[in-house]
């Protein structure tokens, strides 16, 4: 059964530029996607489809050909690689230049083992055919361009202690710098040659499950031609480098704060700058304190007389101990402030934030006889019923 026309199958023109057909493909694989539509036997041949269909109409030298002979197949691509036809059933074309009235089917035919190879200078059909869809006018590789480094970022666990007071460290950074041997050309500066990764498709494909995607190939960049790698390199531009890089984390930092190293990260090649490493900061938790934002909370135990009758306590800081008044009359869970005496401010350093302390009334231990008898004269010495508010007696 005949496939149905890609460009219908996209929605798109048969003029269509590159980047309509890609938002095309981009949409309809975002709709038909078996993801997105589990146990959809329909939708899952329809993104085979779609996929198909963008996998030929993406490529410029298969939609020559898709649009040449309304098909695509590897065989018709090896017969239109070289050459134009002279009487061999090309539409268009035809012994004495007359046009044909059928298309000839190429479909199954092997062109790769139809040669001659007569020492007489023999050819194959690629060679009969002069070029026929602009096979010869192949991409040269773009020329190399300075492109700077990319980041790395790391992740750094500390202490509680250590996000307050800030720390210095050397950490074991894996890395890269540009290569000395080609200056991040990642080339030797040859002439360009077919590329030994797409064999000169510009293309890879790519395996996602039970389907196959077509990718630019990341070695010559779709050109299908590149030169020579750099035999220190391979091509990269860059080499390995394990380096020992003294940080300094700042006081004040949090889980998921980035403390940016310049110059740390991946190498630049052409001579532009290396990428930065940045940290990201993982605080652990303390026994005692918690954090909102610089803010510091802690829970504090006061007795009884302390909280009826008010005194002045000790209570515990980030930068040490600390002494707070209680007023008489304090209820349990009320909240006190300490101002700055929080955690350093990271966007003023001249900052801080504040520690607020709640106090939480302990009951007394019942330890002895005449700890009873004084809680019972206690009670009948004031006989308030906290309850009343509540309506109940």
């Amino acid at each position: 059964m005949a496939k149905e026309d890609f460009y219908k199958v996209l929605g798109v023109d048969r003029k269509a530029k590159p980047e309509e057909i890609k938002k095309a493909y981009r949409r309809l694989a975002r709709k038909y996607h078996p993801d997105v539509n589990p146990g959809d036997k329909a939708a899952e041949e329809r993104f085979k489809l779609v996929t198909e269909a963008h996998d030929v109409l993406s490529d410029p030298k298969k939609r020559q050909v898709y649009d040449r002979f309304g098909q695509y197949s590897d065989n018709l691509a090896d017969a239109a690689a070289k050459g134009a036809a002279g009487g061999y059933g090309f539409p268009g074309g035809g012994a004495g230049g007359a046009r044909t009235s059928q298309p000839f089917d190429f479909e199954g035919f092997d062109w790769g083992n139809a040669s001659s190879s007569s020492s007489s200078g023999g050819s194959s059909f690629r060679d009969i055919f002069a070029d026929l869809f602009g096979g010869a006018r192949e991409k040269e590789p773009p020329p190399a361009v300075p492109q700077k480094g990319a980041d790395i970022e790391m992740p750094l666990a500390l202490s509680f202690e250590e996000a307050i007071t800030g720390m210095t460290t050397n950490l074991t950074v894996n890395r890269s710098e540009q290569c000395s041997r080609c200056n991040g050309a990642g080339d030797t500066g040859g002439a360009a040659q077919t590329c030994p990764t797409c064999k000169g498709s510009g293309q890879v494909q790519r395996a996602g499950g039970r389907l196959r995607f077509a990718q630019e190939c990341p070695d010559c960049g779709g050109t299908g031609r590149r030169r020579p790698p750099c035999p220190v390199c391979h091509g990269k531009g860059v080499v390995p480098k394990t380096e020992s890089v003294k940080v300094r984390i700042p006081a004040g930092v949090d889980t998921g704060s980035r403390v940016r190293i310049p110059g740390k990260g991946e190498g630049g090649r052409l001579g532009a700058p290396p990428g930065d490493l940045y940290i990201i900061t993982n605080v652990g938790r303390h026994q005692y304190f918690t954090r909102k934002g610089d803010n510091i909370y802690v829970t504090v135990p006061v007795t009884v007389a302390e909280a009826a009758l008010g005194a002045r306590i000790e209570v515990p800081t980030v930068e040490g101990k600390a002494q707070l008044k209680i007023p008489p009359g304090t209820q349990c869970g009320q909240k006190f402030r300490l101002r700055e005496r929080g955690a350093p401010s990271l966007r003023n350093p001249q900052a801080r934030g504040d520690q607020f302390v709640e106090v939480q009334v302990t009951l007394p231990k019942v330890i002895s006889e005449e700890t009873k008898e004084l809680l019972k004269r206690y009670a009948q010495l004031n006989s308030e019923n906290p309850r009343v508010a509540m309506g109940l007696e």
